[in-house]
């Protein structure tokens, strides 16, 4: 698959990697541009804008490890639900992860999630800076560039400010970046949610953006990937009053012929079936020439060190899988929900019970075989291995798509028949022949099924109230509270706290 803008990071991060790296340092202001030029000189054409634009997508990058925590976007939602464990050596093994699974996370550096928080706000920056330069470079670009850069840094700056959102609830909010002495106000998880709906809203009107990209600009936010975050940010609010709007945009990528479900599953996810007909938005990464290295895993551009994490520890090379750490376990109760025949079982996990290797904490002898660390997938690095396997992270599919639209047909008292065909798609590419009736109940344990190590299952039972009932204490006695309704929102870390020099409030937890 040609990923030339995905490619180009390496080059445009040479570029810029000193106009900004930290989301609350202004060291940044400090740095000669690279010609010399003042920033508003060198942002004042469009070449130099889609450096900045490149740079806006780095920070969701590095939400896998950013010199300080690994935090992947799936695995971090996922240990607060019920289809995997954190795993680890121990307990005591990347803390902040298993205190996230056992609904006792503090502020405390060792326990508070840094990682999602840090990398967020880096991309708010980033995608600010673009609004800002675009200005200065108004008129060296055209009418359609303007427009379309506007859109796709909102849709950004809305990507980043969601995942702030749905961890942290109530957290400092600016559609301009801060001057000194960088303090932004805090806003109810309310206000942020009105605010940033609203300018999605209007970024995905005022159609910029394709639904879909061509081969050269694959990795960038189209109007289909707007809609999803969209959707995904009116149904996780339960926000009736947008439920019609979100639907008619499920129905707009449904009707267009840039999608599709593809007909192999397992394909999905090997590195062929990357930006296949089905995938929406994908996170990119590459192990061709990869030069990502620990200590500037942030600066240089290339694979993820998620697969590595996830991999069962020291000895199992059977089918082309390398060694991993030993996180993220899948439960063998996950096992146990497919129907016989779900071709999505064995594509989703491997069982390697019967193999040989070192079993660490919460074993089951089941992996996530979606981003499982085979040795082809970092081959053709050339820094460290562990950061560069080529495993693209895939955010929204079009079988969510289907299974989103038929959800709000419901809600919203639409055509049923339609909320069973979609429903259907999904349920019979799965290897299944029966139906399943369009109920709620039915849509959200097909998604489940689904999506399975891809991070939904949790926001899905936080936001239908299935979250109290179920995650509960298990009987290996790994998880031991339930969850509640003050553990929604994840305790701010106490380094932000400590830097709001008194204006932020620390959420209940």
């Amino acid at each position: 698959m040609n990923n030339t803008f995905t490619h180009s990071i390496v080059a445009a991060l040479g570029a810029i990697a000193g106009l900004g790296s930290t989301a609350c340092s202004d060291d940044f202001l400090e740095v000669t541009p690279p010609d010399k030029a003042t920033l508003e000189e060198y942002y004042s054409n469009y070449d130099h804008i889609m450096e900045a634009v490149v740079a806006a997508y780095n920070p969701m990058r590095c939400y896998d490890w950013n010199n300080s925590q690994y935090a992947p976007l799936p695995f971090c939602a996922d240990a607060m639900a019920d289809d995997v464990w954190v795993g680890g050596q121990s307990v005591s093994d990347n803390q902040h992860l298993h205190k996230m699974f056992n609904f006792e996370s503090s502020q405390n550096s060792s326990d508070a999630l840094t990682g999602i928080w840090d990398q967020s706000y880096k991309g708010v920056r980033n995608a600010n800076d673009v609004l800002t330069y675009i200005g200065w470079a108004k008129n060296a670009l055209t009418d359609e560039q303007y427009a379309e850069i506007d859109a796709e840094a909102r849709v950004l700056r809305a990507f980043y400010y969601n995942q702030l959102w749905k961890y942290y609830g109530n957290i400092p909010f600016y559609m301009e970046n801060l001057s000194t002495p960088y303090i932004g106000e805090q806003k109810s998880h309310d206000e942020v949610y009105a605010a940033v709906i609203a300018d999605l809203e209007s970024a995905i009107d005022g159609k910029a953006l394709p639904m879909a990209w061509d081969d050269e600009n694959i990795g960038r936010m189209s109007r289909a990937a707007a809609q999803m975050l969209y959707a995904e940010m009116v149904m996780y609010q339960n926000d009736e009053s947008r439920e019609a709007k979100a639907l008619g945009y499920m129905e707009e990528i449904i009707n267009c012929e840039d999608y599709d479900l593809a007909t192999d599953y397992a394909g999905i996810f090997l590195e062929s079936g990357e930006w296949s007909c089905e995938s929406i938005f994908e996170i990119c990464y590459k192990d061709d020439g990869a030069v990502r290295s620990w200590g500037d895993g942030y600066v240089n551009a290339g694979g993820t060190v998620y697969p590595r994490m996830i991999g069962p520890n020291e000895g199992v090379a059977e089918d082309g899988v390398d060694s991993g750490w030993g996180f993220e376990p899948v439960r063998s109760e996950t096992y146990d929900i497919f129907a016989e025949g779900d071709v999505r079982r064995d594509a989703t996990i491997y069982d390697a019970r019967a193999a040989n290797y070192k079993k660490r904490y919460q074993d089951t002898g089941l992996w996530l075989k979606k981003y499982l660390p085979y040795s082809a997938n970092n081959a053709d690095q050339k820094a460290d291995g562990d950061l560069n396997f080529n495993n693209n992270l895939r955010i929204y599919r079009y079988a969510e798509t289907l299974l989103n639209a038929a959800e709000l047909i419901i809600t919203t008292g639409g055509d049923m028949a339609k909320a069973q065909d979609y429903l259907n798609k999904v349920h019979h590419r799965a290897g299944l022949t029966d139906n399943k009736e369009a109920t709620l109940d039915n849509i959200l344990a097909e998604k489940r099924l689904e999506f399975v190590g891809e991070g939904k299952r949790y926001w899905d039972l936080v936001r239908t109230g299935k979250a109290q009932e179920t995650l509960t204490p298990d009987e290996y006695g790994y998880r031991t509270n339930t969850w509640s309704e003050s553990k929604k929102y994840l305790p701010i870390p106490l380094s932000e706290i400590d830097a709001s020099q008194g204006t932020l409030k620390q959420n209940n937890y």
